[in-house]
């Protein structure tokens, strides 16, 4: 029988940079050996952004915890939602996306899935 864990601030582990955005897994396989499920944080410096990409194999939730910006979304990255402290972001599988820090703080966003390894293609809007 599985157990309980408790995985520790400095026990998360370094999973992807896109652009200036790095994410810190706390509940993945490697960290917990979870299979169905990952938790982890997001951080965007001020003035930068994650590179547009979309997930092949999940959907994703993300909650925002500080900072202010833009989620942009659609196939040619053309749609900008605002985003900001307490919005939750839902991302289909395949869900074209981008977050902007457009304030002087760092954004944090905690992103989870519905898999413990995500399959990330980074995209390049078509061009007209």
């Amino acid at each position: 029988m599985a157990e309980c864990q408790v995985i520790h601030h400095d026990s998360l582990e370094t999973e992807i940079c896109s652009g200036a955005m790095t994410r810190l897994a706390g509940v993945s396989e490697g960290t917990a050996g979870a299979t169905g499920i990952h938790l982890a944080v997001a951080t965007i410096p001020p003035g930068c952004a994650s590179t547009p990409h979309y997930h092949v194999n999940c959907e994703s939730a993300i909650y925002v915890v500080k900072g202010h910006g833009r989620f942009i979304i659609g196939e040619n990255l053309d749609q900008e939602l605002p985003i900001g402290p307490g919005d939750f972001i839902y991302v289909p599988q395949d869900g074209i996306h981008q977050p902007v820090n457009d304030s002087s703080e760092i954004m944090e966003l905690i992103v989870a899935r519905n898999t413990p390894i995500e399959i990330v293609e980074e995209y390049q809007p078509k061009q007209a």
